[in-house]
């Protein structure tokens, strides 16, 4: 992996992903959407309109003139599926086009007709019955709030969007270890709950992850006068003082709650999702300045730890979880030999992009 501190490392993973995948259309995916947050914060910083038109290119494809969207089912009422919706409202607003509009409409349907738990959380997907985890805080409530304050007539919305951020660590938070677990199963009818409290046995790391960029995006776009602001703030640096306590050789392990169990190890996604959110956090104001300079520090240590170069010059990103989840098939039972036994792999999408943003939140911070 990367010995020394590489300069410009967003443009060049971004580069190397682009030639090693060529444009994302093979799926509706929220691992894309990871990746084009990525390419549009590097458009941001100037570095090339390539990175947008990447990001156009692949959804002219995967969305019809009519607005219908390839692979998309509402009927499945999976939050996952409305990720994308953050770079549709990006194209909307750049180009006018109407099949953006359409689209952007379909998915905050998704969002009226979701089922929730009793106190009005999201099921994480309508297979998960009265689930909450941690990964549908970034699926959906960036996506929620944006729209809202975009289209919306009134704060409703805002409300219910940012309600589902403090349900969500309400009930996933262990005060035994100070973090929040994978998810919550308020019927204890899965095969993963604790029968008495509901939650998931552990605190996975890219869980975690999700949930950190959902708190740094979220509150960047909420208004201070939300009801529900002060709590969400007070959560992320809680959260955020937490995290920065437990780091393992500057970054994070693959189950944050573990850190001395045989086989856990240091893993790249959760580590630059929570990098890119302690980051964006401190500049913003929201979290204290020393924590920024903590993760500017962890940012050299992640290239260090995950940043690899290929013989043919291409960067890619290793040590990357490749999926994990709770109960469905297989029954994913959330446990530590659970989490264990999931491939541990290189050049994966929501690691690079991951990866993307926060290289451009240090570089927002250094200039470099």
């Amino acid at each position: 992996m990367q010995e020394v501190y590489l300069p410009d490392s967003a443009r060049l993973v971004a580069d190397s992903l682009i030639k090693r995948y060529g444009l994302l259309t093979q799926h509706w995916s929220y691992d894309y959407s990871v990746v084009w947050r990525g390419m549009e914060m590097l458009w941001e910083l100037g570095k090339g309109q390539k990175y947008y038109d990447y990001i156009y290119d692949a959804l002219d494809k995967l969305i019809s003139p009519d607005g219908s969207m390839f692979e998309y089912s509402m009927d499945a009422y999976n939050l996952d599926l409305l990720c994308i919706g953050k770079q549709e409202l990006l194209l909307w607003k750049k180009t006018g086009e109407q099949r953006f509009l359409s689209a952007l409409k379909t998915l905050r349907r998704q969002i009226d007709g979701q089922m929730r738990t009793s106190d009005g959380g999201f099921w994480h997907k309508k297979i998960y019955p009265n689930q909450i985890w941690l990964d549908g805080q970034h699926m959906a409530i960036p996506f929620y709030i944006a729209y809202e304050l975009t289209f919306a007539k009134d704060d409703e919305g805002l409300k219910d969007a940012s309600r589902q951020l403090v349900l969500a660590y309400r009930h996933t938070y262990d005060p035994k270890t100070g973090l929040p677990c994978h998810g919550w199963d308020e019927s204890r009818q899965a095969v993963w709950p604790d029968p008495e409290t509901g939650r998931s046995a552990h605190s996975w790391g890219r869980a975690v992850g999700w949930y950190m960029v959902a708190l740094a995006d979220s509150l960047e776009m909420l208004p201070k006068e939300n009801p529900y602001y002060e709590e969400i703030r007070g959560i992320f640096n809680e959260l955020s003082a937490k995290l920065l306590s437990i780091r393992r050789e500057g970054v994070w392990q693959q189950v944050l709650d573990c850190p001395e169990r045989a086989g856990n190890y240091l893993e790249s996604s959760g580590s630059c999702m929570m990098i890119y959110a302690l980051l964006k956090g401190a500049r913003l104001g929201l979290l204290p300045k020393q924590y920024g300079e903590e993760a500017a520090q962890s940012f050299v240590c992640a290239q260090k730890q995950f940043l690899g170069r290929m013989k043919n010059g291409e960067y890619f990103i290793g040590k990357c979880c490749k999926v994990a989840g709770l109960g469905g098939q297989g029954q994913r039972d959330g446990s530590y030999d659970y989490y264990m036994s999931e491939p541990i792999v290189s050049f994966d999408l929501k690691a690079t992009g991951a990866f993307i943003q926060a290289a451009c939140e240090y570089e927002k911070r250094t200039g470099a």
